[in-house]
């Protein structure tokens, strides 16, 4: 997927869900674990060396598998390759569990389901689908049984 640089950059400026500095270990061979500053903004997880103000590096996190490995670390890794791993070492399970909760959550796909599910029980109590005064109710993207890629 192709992003605009300065967009990216951008978008690692604005307020972010969650950030700490932890420890992160990318899929190199012979990696060790760095401390980082962690920053999910929307469903990118932005990460920086602790003294520079812009990241070096995203995780576009969709179609990723997000899974405790310790009790203070997780993982990412991609659906399309599922060996490469990005680890994360927390300080706490607690840090650990909530990084893993936040990081499920920002998917597109996670919020997609979301949208639908409150949209049909706010039908069920009022008997009015809540898109509709945004003419966005008829879209694929809002239907259940449709994934739009």
């Amino acid at each position: 997927m192709r992003y605009n640089e300065k967009e990216l950059q951008a978008l690692s400026r604005q307020p972010a869900e969650k950030a700490a500095e932890i420890g992160m270990r990318v899929p190199k061979k012979g990696s060790v674990v760095k401390r980082r500053l962690v920053k999910l903004v929307v469903n990118f997880l932005f990460y920086f060396r602790t003294d520079e103000a812009e990241p070096i590096g995203a995780l576009l996190l969709e179609h990723c598998r997000i899974a405790e490995e310790e009790p203070s670390v997780f993982s990412i890794s991609f659906i399309e390759e599922p060996d490469r791993k990005y680890y994360f070492e927390c300080s706490s399970e607690e840090q650990c569990q909530e990084w893993i909760d936040a990081l499920r959550r920002a998917s597109y796909e996670f919020m997609r389901r979301s949208l639908i599910f409150y949209r049909n029980e706010i039908q069920k109590m009022t008997g009015k689908d809540p898109l509709e005064q945004y003419g966005i109710s008829e879209e694929a993207r809002f239907q259940l049984n449709t994934h739009q890629a």
